[in-house]
């Protein structure tokens, strides 16, 4: 699979507006990340969607700086809009922040290293408008910190203005953008604040059970102060941090000072003792006790059963000419193109069409036979993997991706068969 000239070797994971794959240039010999998006969904998603796509190019391209992600090129191919940008192997800032607590002194050298990002971004007159912890990736052994997915971004001298549309994070947006409102730098700060209080504490400044009761604290109600939750916090933090969640912009500090008072607090940083674990976290683990083993068996149940249905089958390409009725050619003319859109991968993939396996085959097809052996292969991996791990575990999930590209394989091979006998 391709994109443009980019050998995609997987999906890294889905984001804000389209998929991540880790892809190769074949011209520098050099691993990248591709964000694409089809061209159709960002035309359904309004007129300025496909030029707030490509302004993420235009933003971050035009900031180099170690704590920001690199872009290396932009384009369109077969249908998807794309954009080719450092690969980054490691820990989003929300994966470590799901493992508990972070010690002080993480807290404070991460949220400098964002500082600093923001502070030349803003300086070069860019807006990130989406600063949360899934958009911070933590790489490399000194834990070097990248922002990424500036796929909000707003040029502060653009002639786009997205005034009276709400970007971003609902839990980490400041008041002014939950309102619609135009916003500068001091935006970021606040959404910075929010990541901030969230690692200091383990819980979210603002939270709710919907998206209005999420909203409604963003604009007007302050969080519980953080030194109430983690105990012996230093003054000048717990300072710096209610000013940077004020609902007036003008009393919170600039990203180049922000930086600079969090550098002057890491001295004190490792005296101070990390809080409990949240209770969001600890309110999941019985459920996760009880129902863990439940589902791992199930999920084994079935992986048996169907790598047995795939052993039972017959080495034999499961395809034999059937006539096709009266209304095919009209049936195909107006089948939907979903299927072959290039660069996604579907969630499920459908049923094979009843007439590919009505009968059995005419002759033995090495090609497809190899496909079922890979298949089954896996699902005894995926299979073992479960004993072991829940669903979640990387491994499973490679797994996954790899039998869900073997399907596709599999059905495109079939049709492409079918395709060559009718001619």
């Amino acid at each position: 699979m391709k994109i443009g000239r980019y050998e995609i070797l997987d999906e890294v994971g889905q984001g804000a507006m389209g998929t991540v794959y880790r892809a190769r240039d074949p011209l520098i010999e050099r691993t990248v990340a591709i964000k694409t998006v089809p061209l159709a969904q960002l035309r359904q998603e309004g007129a300025d969607a496909e030029s707030r796509f490509l302004r993420e190019a235009q933003s971050a391209g035009r900031l180099s700086h170690p704590n920001i992600v690199t872009i290396y090129d932009v384009g369109e191919a077969d249908g998807l809009a794309y954009i080719a940008m450092e690969y980054l192997p490691g820990a989003t800032l929300r994966d470590l922040m799901n493992r508990g607590p972070m010690p002080l002194d993480l807290v404070l050298d991460t949220a400098t290293q964002m500082a600093e990002a923001l502070a030349f971004a803003h300086e070069h007159g860019v807006i990130h408008r989406d600063i949360k912890p899934s958009n911070v990736v933590v790489t490399g052994q000194r834990g070097r910190v990248k922002l990424t997915d500036f796929g909000i971004a707003h040029l502060v001298n653009s002639d786009h203005t997205q005034a009276g549309q709400m970007l971003g994070s609902p839990r980490y947006m400041s008041p002014e953008q939950a309102m619609g409102r135009e916003v500068d730098g001091r935006s970021d700060i606040f959404s910075l604040g929010a990541v901030l209080y969230e690692m200091l504490t383990g819980q979210y400044a603002f939270d709710g059970d919907s998206l209005p009761t999420i909203v409604y604290r963003v604009i007007n109600e302050a969080p519980v102060p953080a030194a109430s939750l983690r105990h012996q916090l230093p003054a000048a933090l717990a300072s710096l941090l209610a000013r940077m969640l004020n609902k007036n912009p003008q009393t919170r500090p600039d990203a180049r000072a922000l930086a600079s008072a969090l550098q002057a607090l890491a001295p004190a940083a490792p005296h101070v003792p990390a809080p409990p674990p949240s209770n969001r976290i600890s309110r999941l683990l019985p459920m996760l006790a009880f129902g863990t083993p439940v589902i791992v068996f199930l999920l084994i149940g079935v992986g048996l059963i169907v790598i047995d249905h795939f052993l039972a089958l017959p080495r034999q390409p499961l395809i034999t000419p059937t006539p096709p009725p009266a209304s095919t050619s009209q049936d195909a003319a107006s089948q939907p193109a979903a299927d072959a859109a290039p660069g996604r991968l579907p969630s499920a993939v459908p049923a094979e069409p009843t007439r590919l396996v009505d009968k059995p085959p005419v002759e033995a097809d090495a090609y497809l036979a190899g496909l079922d052996k890979k298949q089954v292969e896996l699902r005894i991996k995926r299979t073992e993997l479960l004993l072991k791990y829940t669903e979640q575990h990387p491994d499973v999930v490679q797994v996954d991706r790899q039998l869900e590209q073997l399907r596709i394989e599999r059905r495109s091979y079939l049709r492409q068969l079918q395709k060559n006998q009718k001619d």
